[in-house]
């Protein structure tokens, strides 16, 4: 089988070398045993692709794997890789282009008036499914429908984000889509199968793998995709998707249970292909990211059953996703400083200018861009795109933890600058948490005896306000010394 394509009405499946006696199977996303699926059609030829109805009754077919069989004993053999459906901006109801920024500045928003004072482009927002779907209507429940089946959300926890107003203001927002343990009835559909019950941060992985949990969350994906899919709504736009948090840190952050890297990237892919899926129904230019730790290609000491190689991961996602049809994924990477306590990110030891870096942090994140240009890593010919979503800078509580802290951020902003294949730096945190292992990684400081409640700005606030501003250079002249420097980098062309 050679490619999968869909239109609004058909899936076309064209065929390679000819083999007698091959037949066409249809199986669900969690499914890789074909005798597992449907039979749709039997002595395939190459002739002309099979053409078959995109929608089975009210069901549609485009998030299903097509896989040729030929028949031995006991049931059908597949030929060649499970296929999904390929290119389908095609089909995306809203056209509306990936939004053009005019800074790479970006923030994880707590307050949205100061976070737009201080100039923001691009932001991350932490959307919890589990605040949002219902598996019960209740009188105020959003609804949507999907393969002849009702879906129901909590419009009371959409209003409590600011997409509308960040849209409007020029910002670039991101879903950070999470599901955080804790409401037993929902959980019993939609956490992981494999998920451990100690899982330190409450976080499973998404269920793909059962019917139920794969249908709810194709119906969340495809309701906040088509809710968020033009700017000029009622709702705003939201133009990334990132997939679940710091993967390959899957015990802490995505938990499946003890997994190999392989089991990983098996269902991460199905996770992502469906995410994808679910995006392109209603736009045709929304991104959908990994989610990577600066662990590169090292595993963390947690050990290879709890954590696996960012790197490895990367490469293992890209082999697997091409053999079953291609899609345009991108990267949501985290180069926090190798030690998440010291922010002097110029002093780390392990990040090294090579592929094979343990760890890829600001230091050397030239990698990262880099590795991203590799021949095989490319989507029709053109590189993936990366933004860093998720990293910060603690403030020491010695007398020059703010210094440290401000010309970290000052370091890490022209680094960024300098790199071409970097959309956006979002930077966490907006102000200090409680609940976040003793760092202190906010633009303020929080009060005492509050979780997060804004204290006062930091020094790093004034330079984070000023990147990219031409208060720019003024502001960042105090940092050089400090880092040792007698010039900032040659900017990106």
């Amino acid at each position: 089988m050679v490619k999968v394509t869909a239109t609004a009405t058909e899936l076309l499946i064209a065929l390679d070398a000819p083999v007698a006696g091959l037949s066409l199977v249809e199986l669900a996303p969690y499914e890789t045993n074909a005798t597992a699926g449907a039979v749709l059609a039997t002595q395939l030829t190459t002739a002309s692709p099979v053409r078959i109805p995109r929608h089975d009754g009210a069901r549609d077919r485009l998030y299903s794997g097509f896989v040729a069989t030929r028949a031995v004993a006991g049931g059908g053999e597949a030929v060649g890789a499970i296929r999904f459906a390929e290119d389908l901006e095609k089909l995306s109801r809203s056209r509306e282009p990936y939004p053009t920024a005019t800074s790479k500045k970006g923030l994880q928003v707590q307050m949205v008036d100061d976070a737009l004072a201080l100039g923001i482009r691009h932001c991350t927002l932490n959307f919890n499914l589990a605040g949002m779907i219902q598996l019960k209507p209740q009188p105020d429940s959003l609804k949507w429908e999907m393969d002849g089946q009702t879906y129901y959300f909590n419009p009371r926890y959409l209003d409590s984000l600011a997409v509308k107003r960040l849209t409007d203001s020029g910002v670039v927002v991101n879903f950070i889509l999470l599901h955080y343990l804790g409401n037993a009835p929902l959980d019993a559909v939609m956490k992981h199968p494999r998920c451990d019950p100690a899982t330190p941060n409450k976080l499973t992985a998404f269920n793909t793998v059962t019917p139920d949990g794969l249908r709810h969350y194709q119906a969340a994906i495809e309701f906040l995709a088509d809710r968020y899919s033009d700017t000029n709504t009622a709702h705003g736009r939201v133009s990334g998707y990132i997939v679940g948090n710091e993967v390959n840190a899957h015990w802490e952050w995505y938990n499946l249970g003890p997994a190999t890297r392989a089991e990983v990237v098996a269902d991460y892919l199905r996770t992502v292909r469906v995410t994808h899926t679910a995006v392109r129904k209603a736009s045709a230019h929304a991104r959908v990211y990994l989610s990577l730790t600066h662990y590169w290609d090292r595993v963390m000491r947690s050990g290879p059953l709890r954590s696996c190689e960012g790197k490895g991961l990367i490469d293992d996602f890209n082999v697997f996703a091409k053999a079953g049809g291609d899609f345009d994924w991108h990267l949501a990477h985290h180069p926090y400083p190798e030690n998440l306590f010291e922010p002097r990110t110029w002093l780390d030891k392990q990040p090294a200018a090579r592929e094979d870096t343990p760890k890829i942090t600001f230091k050397n994140l030239e990698v990262l861009d880099a590795y991203f240009r590799r021949p095989e890593l490319l989507h029709h010919g053109q590189p993936r795109r990366i933004i860093l979503s998720e990293q910060g800078f603690n403030c020491p509580d010695k007398p020059d933890g703010e210094l440290w802290q401000a010309a970290a951020y000052c370091y890490a902003w022209k680094k960024v600058q300098s790199l071409a294949g970097i959309d956006a730096f979002i930077l966490h945190r907006h102000v200090d948490h409680g609940r976040e292992g003793g760092l202190n990684l906010g633009l303020w400081t929080r009060q005492p005896d509050s979780i997060a409640t804004p204290g006062r700005p930091r020094k790093m606030h004034e330079a984070f306000k000023a990147a990219g501003t031409p208060d720019e250079a003024r502001a960042f002249e105090f940092a050089l010394p400090v880092i040792g420097l007698k010039d900032w980098p040659t900017p990106a062309r």
